[in-house]
């Protein structure tokens, strides 16, 4: 046999008992979930950005970034809704590298997945004691999101994972936006399919139950970018991509048509730098469409407290392990200029 059995997962209801939600964080956070989802549902006119490093790999400097941001979140209150994205799993395109705390509480040791669940669980309840702001993070593993489903503000789909059945479907059961990416191939379709099953309701095996949904009337799309098969980054963030995304999107009659532009991987090439006028770009685009005004609702950057990457084994504090990523100065930066055009 090749597996060789490790160590018991604790089950959900077992961790969330130990590490609970106090009653005071979860006011906090309801406040903030309305918030986002007005954004979505169309009754508040603000710009939800979704930023933070690629991967939450250290909670000190997780904590950190993000008590800047919320300071930063007060002189944009007006405008912009700042969530932080605290990504705790990493896909990895060969299965190799560094998998994200889930796997690793500590990069540099060996994976620890049962102390990884508790570790991921105390960070984020950190960040919204400390902070104030409910966060992001990707669902990578559907039955793992109980783990955290009191906690999160929004969720997303990854690439590889947005035309696998099981996301779908656990994503219909879930009450807070879901952002369900383009495939790496770039097929709208696909997206669009993924949308449409996640807002149907449905009946399938969850934690260990078999359960139901009403489908998520919040679930949509996000663009990436797209790789062809020979490994070049086709950019989808201009003008007419957005506008025939769109236009596909409405033929659907689906609920709540939302769009969530990502300013990195093949939107950027890999070229982090560029997120900025990425971003800057997509501003410039909205302002000149109506349909676009009521359809794309955010942004996604990728921004650490240090500029750029660095080995797992690295000593930057901040900086990256996984892709590179803006820095602080120019994240805020960008972030002034982007309330400067709402």
């Amino acid at each position: 046999m090749s597996f060789t059995y490790l160590s018991r997962i604790a089950a959900a209801e077992e961790i969330v008992k130990k590490l609970p939600l106090s009653p005071k964080l979860k006011k906090v956070k309801l406040v903030r979930d309305r918030g986002i989802i007005d954004i979505f549902k169309g009754k508040s006119s603000k710009f939800l950005v979704i930023i933070g490093p690629c991967s939450a790999d250290d909670e000190k400097a997780v904590l950190e970034y993000c008590r800047r941001l919320s300071k930063l979140q007060q002189e944009v209150d007006d405008k912009i809704i700042l969530t932080p994205r605290i990504y705790t799993n990493k896909p990895r395109t060969t299965g190799e590298g560094y998998k994200g705390m889930l796997h690793q509480p500590n990069p540099k040791e060996k994976p620890d997945v049962a102390e990884g669940i508790r570790a991921i669980r105390r960070m984020h309840i950190k960040v919204l004691e400390e902070t104030g702001l409910s966060a992001a993070d990707e669902m990578l593993y559907p039955d793992n999101y109980a783990y955290l489903e009191d906690l999160l503000s929004y969720v997303a789909i990854g690439a590889r994972s947005v035309e696998n059945q099981q996301h779908r479907l656990t994503v219909s059961g879930l009450d807070m936006p879901v952002g369900m990416k383009n495939p790496t191939s770039g097929d709208l379709n696909v997206m669009l399919n993924a949308v449409q099953a996640a807002q149907a309701p449905h009946t399938f095996i969850y934690n260990r139950w078999q359960v139901r949904t009403s489908g998520n009337p919040l679930a949509h799309c996000i663009l990436r970018g797209a790789v062809n098969q020979y490994g070049q980054n086709f950019p989808n963030y201009h003008y007419e991509h957005m506008i025939r995304l769109t236009e596909m999107y409405l033929k659907r009659s689906l609920k709540n048509p939302a769009v969530i532009v990502d300013t990195n991987h093949a939107n950027s090439g890999k070229k982090f730098k560029e997120q900025p006028r990425i971003a800057l770009q997509v501003m410039h685009s909205i302002r000149n469409s109506g349909l676009l005004q009521k359809t794309v609702k955010g942004l996604m950057i990728e921004s650490y407290l240090a500029e750029g990457a660095q080995a797992v084994d690295g000593r930057v504090f901040g900086k990256s392990i996984t892709d590179p990523c803006l820095g602080w100065e120019e994240s805020r930066r960008l972030i002034m200029k982007l309330a400067e055009r709402l």
